[in-house]
């Protein structure tokens, strides 16, 4: 999947992709503790997944708005760090379209909008598998000095 077109990522790129995923993944605490999963990740791309628990309605008894913001700003910083360069978040927001749900099962999936020098913009969906929409969430990042994983772990 690549970030801003529909041409097919290299090899070597969703290969990197793929590499940083699963690095980010085994020390991504917060997202395995919510049980937030990575489902496909790409150049400038990322698709993650969660179901929303107890622990995450609110008073209202509907999905807390904290944990859709969760879902996507995890989803935005696999897309933003696919490149195997450390990117932070440096401004996000998200407007909440639908409640969820006690069950729902809630989809992010984020794309790269823009990318130049150190800035990068992007934008996540967050929905349930009927297609509701229950988030649009706009992230822009910032990158920092760095890989997310040394080069010596990397596929060749």
């Amino acid at each position: 999947m690549a970030a801003n077109d529909d041409t097919p990522p290299t090899d070597t790129a969703q290969r990197l992709a793929e590499t940083v995923g699963r690095a980010m993944y085994a020390r991504d605490h917060c997202a395995r503790a919510h049980g937030i999963e990575l489902l496909e990740i790409g150049p400038g791309y990322a698709r993650m997944g969660m179901v929303v628990r107890q622990d995450m309605v609110n008073g209202h008894d509907i999905g807390h708005g904290g944990m859709t913001f969760t879902l996507a700003d995890t989803a935005f910083a696999y897309a933003c760090n696919a490149g195997n360069e450390v990117t932070v978040a440096q401004a996000c927001n998200i407007v909440f379209l639908a409640p969820t749900r006690l069950g729902d099962v809630l989809t992010a999936e984020c794309r790269e909008a823009h990318r130049k020098g150190r800035s990068g913009v992007y934008d996540v969906t967050v929905a349930k598998p009927d297609g509701t929409i229950v988030g649009l969430f706009r992230g822009h990042s910032a990158r920092l000095k760095g890989e997310v994983v040394p080069p010596e772990e990397l596929p060749s």
